[in-house]
């Protein structure tokens, strides 16, 4: 059993959090909105006032939010983590920021702290069951320390050295974005031709983008988006592929085409519902 800190308790750091405790982990919690920790505190987590004052005497602290900017306020900002970390304590951030906002926070933290980066693929299903797809991005020695952790909340995958987690999560988002886009145009373009939903919808589970058309049909077809992954999130996610690719890189047509989609959806008042939302801005767009 290890003394962990958890900070961060959105729709996905609450069911992490949540198999770290069922793991029999000692676990400090904290998030902006105090009323978050209740369930947790349930199954037996202590709550700090502070990230400052969650990870004190911590083995390893855990992060997991929203966008870089609120990474920057929990490690950085008035009662971060960073004046209260101690020689020899691991920062494990699950959130996806992107490898440029890792390399930053590498070079700002204290020297006898070690960073270790671990975003996720998968949503509040995946997190609550322990089927994450977990991206680590760290030394061996700080990969075999952090394994044991991780393994409870799905399949833990050692990428490479410090920021291949992050920079891996970004490649796997680009095409999480490009296959939504392609389902609303696919059923765009059946609806020109003609082609009924639901034919073509049992088609498509079987074509190369068979998994989103699984994990969102319902959806779809019932024309609702409770938010798993929310939209909102996702185009940050294809924003962050844009600053990767950013001066040398390389011209993404498909991810720049996604995001433009994904913006629309935002704009039309999707940006908290579900990421798959943008279907229902791509069908309406032909309309």
């Amino acid at each position: 059993m290890a003394k962990l800190a958890f900070l961060g308790l959105g729709l996905m750091g609450t069911p992490i959090a949540a198999r770290l405790i069922e793991a029999g982990h000692d676990l400090t919690v904290w998030n902006r909105t105090s009323g978050k920790t209740r369930p947790l505190v349930d199954q037996g987590a202590s709550v700090a006032s502070s990230p400052a004052e969650a990870v004190a005497g911590a083995d390893a602290v855990f992060t997991m939010v929203a966008t870089p900017e609120a990474l920057e306020q929990v490690l950085f900002g008035d009662e971060g983590v960073v004046g209260a970390l101690s020689p020899g304590q691991r920062v494990i951030d699950m959130s996806t920021v992107g490898p440029q906002m890792i390399a930053s926070v590498a070079r700002r933290l204290p020297s006898h702290v070690t960073l270790v980066d671990a975003p996720v693929r998968g949503s509040v299903p995946e997190a609550s069951t322990g089927r994450l797809e977990i991206y680590v991005g760290a030394s061996q020695a700080a990969f075999d320390y952090v394994q044991p952790l991780l393994d409870p909340l799905g399949n833990v995958h050692h990428v490479g050295g410090p920021g291949a987690g992050a920079a891996t999560k970004v490649v796997v988002n680009l095409t999480l974005g490009v296959a939504i886009t392609a389902l609303g145009e696919a059923l765009a373009l059946a609806d020109t031709l003609g082609i009924e939903r639901t034919t073509l919808l049992d088609v498509l589970v079987d074509s190369p983008i068979g998994p989103i058309v699984r994990g969102k049909r319902a959806n779809i077809e019932s024309g609702t988006y409770p938010p798993t992954f929310k939209l909102s999130l996702a185009l940050k996610d294809l924003r962050l592929v844009g600053e990767s690719a950013a001066g040398s890189g390389p011209d993404l047509r498909l991810a720049a085409a996604s995001q433009s989609w994904l913006e629309q959806a935002a704009r039309d008042g999707a940006a908290d519902l579900d990421f798959s939302a943008v279907v229902a801005t791509i069908l309406e767009a032909r309309s």
